[in-house]
């Protein structure tokens, strides 16, 4: 009979990765540890990123007041609510990828 407890462990070690992947939450709106660690660290590379967005929607103007209620940056706050919806929608970043190969 063949030996077939490499691919056994192998298989354990891709449902562990999995797991550490995504931990749920109570709360979906709740940010990944991964996205807080990358934000709060002062040397992330940062980038423009503009897109046109429904004027009806007042999203400049609830970014500025949630801004000034809590001093999270604009820029932060962008990163949680997309990341964070992206993640839900299972679009996890590769954040072991260099910035040159996701160009």
């Amino acid at each position: 009979m063949p030996d077939h407890s490499h691919y056994a462990r192998r298989l354990r070690d891709i449902a562990d990765a999995l797991d550490a992947e995504c931990q749920p939450t109570d709360d979906v709106l709740t940010p990944h540890l991964d996205t807080l660690d990358v934000i709060s660290n002062r040397h992330t590379k940062r980038g423009q990123f503009n897109y046109a967005v429904p004027e009806a929607l007042q999203l400049q103007r609830r970014i500025r007041r949630y801004n000034a209620d809590t001093d999270v940056p604009h820029g932060d706050i962008v990163a949680l609510a997309l990341d964070t919806w992206l993640r839900a929608k299972g679009y996890p970043p590769d954040l072991n990828r260099s910035e040159t190969e996701v160009r």
